[in-house]
């Protein structure tokens, strides 16, 4: 995991807490809600839409943070992750004082977004909170988050246990949930899971409380734990509520776009102007000697969901920014399937791409009327695309008719789509056998237990043919692979790779073959 932090010496922490906090009137609350006014690169007045500013992909945070940590930046993990911990209790000191909300849990994680839970803590005790903090993957090897722990224990801070911090949540005025970052991926375990449970159960009950409720918040460090860094919550942890607010480090990370919390800050002020120039920042300015800067919140940062669904469907778009900007023509693939196989292979290594092999298909009816589905690849190679499927589908059947068919690809993270025109045939039997038999069992069991296309009384109907097949056929150890069931390979005789670009100035390149010479390519560019 990589780090997004920033230290600064303790004086010079000292003199920002004395802007920041310090320096109001007697009697007063300290007020660090900043204003939203400017933007690196130009000022403007009023409030900026948050789509506006730039949101980073996983691969794009991870590296941002390396070339931080680089030798021609200087920074070390453990400034990025002091500067952090700052930004993130400012933030909440802005939107949650002590004198309302004194009682603060932190939940902190085993790398990086924990140490700024830890920093976070730290800070806030000394902005006059009480704090209890849950650690249950501290590793007391490492000396960064040891010698965290023990600022916190010279502190008088208590550490509890998770059953005590589950215990804890609801009755606390603010849960920091410093457990996952950018870093993490996949489903949460224990404990984590747990707390991340409790968490999102106290979140439903204060949104369904009365109005006479006690004062409580969770606030979420740059990723709301448990949500995919690009696609958001995709495993429903949250239900209908997110976390009450989310500060972003650095810059937001894209499942920003689906936060419906009401608050949302940036933290992280350190961003070098090589950094801004590399990535293309669009962030605000911080304004005064602010740590943080509200940016957005309330109706989730791409648009609420409400306001989705009166979106006129003329006014939805979105401007291509891709990640790789290198142009499709550059001379290095004269040959299509050289492109495509770079190109896979890009998609798959995203991690945000679950099935890159997903294609729809096109085939044609007898009337003429083209007909689409998708599939999923299976192969390719200079003879074409291969996927397999029932031959006696409405797919099946237009192949045995007419054998022009389509397929396209589209890649949404990498602003990528390949499109294909050709003929298909079906696969050697031998190469279906060979598929077949590598397929698990129960997908052989769907493939038989379904007549693909055909129409049925209910699903009742085909879960018992498919139970009856699965006894049939208990003491069968290879299933045989039925005739009706099997491959085909589309043969292409045109190939488009498009890629989106800015001002929907996008880049097309052909690869065609033509009737008097089949065993050339000849690339054109095309207009967008």
């Amino acid at each position: 995991t990589f780090a997004l932090r920033h230290c600064l010496r303790r004086s010079a922490l000292d003199r920002i807490f004395q802007k920041t906090v310090c320096l109001q009137p007697r009697g007063r609350e300290p007020t660090l809600r900043p204003a939203r006014l400017r933007m690196l690169g130009g000022s403007i007045s009023g409030q900026r839409s948050v789509s506006e500013y730039s949101f980073l992909k996983q691969t794009e945070a991870q590296q941002l943070d390396a070339d931080l940590m680089s030798p021609e930046l200087g920074f070390s993990i453990d400034q990025l992750m002091e500067l952090a911990g700052l930004s993130c209790a400012s933030a909440i000191a802005a939107e949650y004082p002590a004198s309302t909300h004194r009682d603060v849990v932190i939940l902190a994680g085993p790398g990086n977004n924990g140490g700024d839970g830890l920093v976070c803590a730290r800070h806030l005790h000394h902005f006059g909170y009480s704090i209890s903090v849950t650690y249950p993957k501290f590793r007391a090897e490492n000396g960064l988050y040891a010698g965290l722990v023990t600022q916190l224990n010279g502190l008088g801070v208590r550490f509890v246990d998770v059953e005590e911090a589950i215990g804890a949540i609801p009755s606390a005025n603010v849960v920091v949930d410093a457990m996952f970052g950018f870093s993490f991926t996949g489903v949460p375990r224990e404990p984590f899971s747990s707390l991340i449970g409790a968490m999102a159960r106290a979140i439903q009950d204060d949104a369904n409380a009365s109005e006479a409720k006690k004062p409580f918040a969770v606030v979420a460090v740059d990723v709301p734990s448990g949500f995919h860094v690009e696609d958001g919550d995709v495993h429903g942890l949250y239900g209908d509520h997110h976390p009450h607010m989310l500060i972003s480090l650095t810059a937001p990370k894209l499942c920003a776009r689906t936060f419906r919390g009401e608050l949302h800050y940036l933290g992280g002020r350190f961003v070098p102007p090589a950094i801004a120039a590399k990535y293309d920042l669009r962030l605000p300015m911080y304004p005064g000697s602010s740590q943080c800067v509200e940016i957005g919140g309330g109706k989730g940062d791409e648009a609420s969901a409400r306001e989705r669904d009166k979106q006129d469907v003329r006014d939805i778009r979105k401007t291509y920014e891709p990640t790789i900007t290198e142009s499709l023509f550059d001379g290095r693939h004269a040959d299509p399937f050289d492109l495509f196989a770079r190109w896979f292979e890009e998609a798959k290594g995203t991690g945000m791409i679950e099935e890159p092999n997903a294609m729809a298909v096109t085939s044609v009816g007898p009337t003429g009327q083209p007909s689409t589905r998708y599939v999923l690849l299976r192969g390719f190679d200079a003879a074409g695309f291969t996927f397999f499927t029932n031959y006696d589908s409405r797919k099946g059947r237009h192949f045995s008719s007419n054998n022009k068919c389509a397929a396209t690809f589209f890649w949404e993270s990498l602003s990528r789509s390949v499109r294909i025109e050709g003929t298909i045939d079906k696969l050697d039997p031998v190469e279906s056998d060979r598929y077949w038999a590598s397929r698990p069992r129960a997908h052989q069991l769907g493939a038989l237990s379904s007549h693909q296309s055909a129409e049925i009384s209910s699903d009742a109907e085909l879960l018992a043919r498919y139970e009856a097949l699965e006894r049939e056929l208990e003491g069968t150890k290879d299933i045989p692979r039925p005739d009706f069931w099997g491959g085909y390979r589309i043969r292409p005789h045109l190939i488009e790779f498009w890629q989106g670009r800015t001002s929907r100035l996008h880049e097309r390149l052909e690869y065609a073959k033509t009737q008097r010479d089949q065993n050339t390519w000849h690339t054109r560019r095309l207009s967008p």
